[in-house]
């Protein structure tokens, strides 16, 4: 995929979003970095506020949550966001205590291209779509796809897996589902922001918006995206089996639930993968914010905590609804509320 057609991706995004060009010369710019999981609607949040607020912007850059840790701990940002919180060796590298902020909560959709009808949904298994990555399952008519698809003609082609090629939030979460479904993809791959992804035939896209990009291009290629871009792209995605046995899309419904069978979420226990209940689909998470408890400037710290107070709040949820998102759960929204008031300004 090139930079051109990411780019492309992530302007439609901003275009879609109903997004005019914001204040080129407010009084203070604030930055952030991190997810594209959570992106389309920080965009949107972010625009809102600086309309509410003209003296503020917020310059968030859809880099990855690897490079979103990278460039908080590099202290070259306001703040950082990742759909997986900063791990133990991260934070003693931070440099100071870290606040870390649940702002919002989304699904992974299964994604696929191939040049055959699907109407009336494509199938998979939570073991099959570990398989597929694992390489075990190489052609898109494997009896044992066919047999989950029988109302599909599955073609005799070849299945190539898209990954993200950059440390991602929603590697993470795809692979920490993985671990949960798959003892042999625990065992040789294991859950990370980077693996070493096995398997003859698979490709690497930068950003959400780069393993869309992939999937759109190439038939037969199969990958795992933010529920908002698929829906923006207008990608077929899969019917998941859930570990309830039902079959269920990537939805803000089925996410929901996902979401409610785990009231309260932290730092340290913050996975809702593959979780009971007929209506939870089995590959969520959270996106976190962090920012520093002790910071050095302590004017735009507290402007970054009114931020984050705002983004966490009902208004702004209201806005992640509207995107394909979840809004936090009322227990995430008070642990959200609790973090923040954590931050020494």
């Amino acid at each position: 995929m090139t930079r051109r057609t990411s780019a492309a991706l992530i302007a439609g995004f901003v275009g879609s979003l109903g997004l005019a060009t914001l204040p080129v010369l407010a009084a203070t710019q604030l930055t952030g970095a991190g997810s594209t999981f959570v992106y389309p609607f920080f965009s949107k949040a972010f625009y809102t506020y600086s309309q509410q607020h003209p003296d503020i912007t917020v310059n968030y850059q859809s880099i990855g949550s690897g490079g979103g840790i990278q460039q908080f701990i590099a202290k070259t940002v306001d703040f950082g966001a990742s759909d997986v919180p900063m791990n133990d060796d991260e934070l003693k590298h931070a440099g100071g205590a870290v606040v870390q902020v649940p702002v919002a909560l989304g699904g992974e959709a299964i994604t696929y291209n191939l040049p055959v009808s699907t109407a009336g949904g494509l199938r998979l298994t939570r073991e099959t779509i570990a398989d597929i990555y694992l390489g075990k399952i190489t052609r898109w008519n494997d009896p044992a796809l066919v047999k989950l698809n029988p109302h599909v003609s599955l073609p005799d082609l070849p299945i190539v897996t898209v990954h993200r090629s950059d440390g991602s939030g929603t590697t993470y979460i795809f692979t920490d589902f993985l671990s949960s479904v798959s003892k042999e993809w625990k065992d040789k791959v294991g859950t990370g922001k980077s693996v070493q992804w096995p398997g003859a035939s698979t490709v690497g896209g930068k950003g959400n918006e780069g393993v869309a990009g992939q999937v759109r291009q190439t038939p037969g290629t199969i990958g795992y995206v933010e529920l908002a871009y698929a829906i923006e792209n207008k990608m077929s995605t899969a019917e998941v089996q859930n570990k309830a046995g039902k079959w269920l899309s990537c939805t803000e419904s089925t996410v929901r639930a996902a979401a409610a069978t785990k009231a309260n979420v932290s730092a340290t226990d913050f996975s809702i993968v593959d979780r009971p209940g007929n209506d939870a689909y089995p590959i969520a998470g959270y996106t976190w914010a962090f920012v520093y408890q002790n910071p050095s400037d302590k004017v735009r710290a507290k402007l970054v905590k009114d931020v984050l107070s705002w983004v966490t709040g009902n208004d702004a949820q209201k806005i992640a609804g509207s995107l394909n998102y979840v809004p936090l759960p009322e227990t995430v929204q008070e642990t959200a509320k609790k973090a923040i008031a954590e931050v020494k300004v």
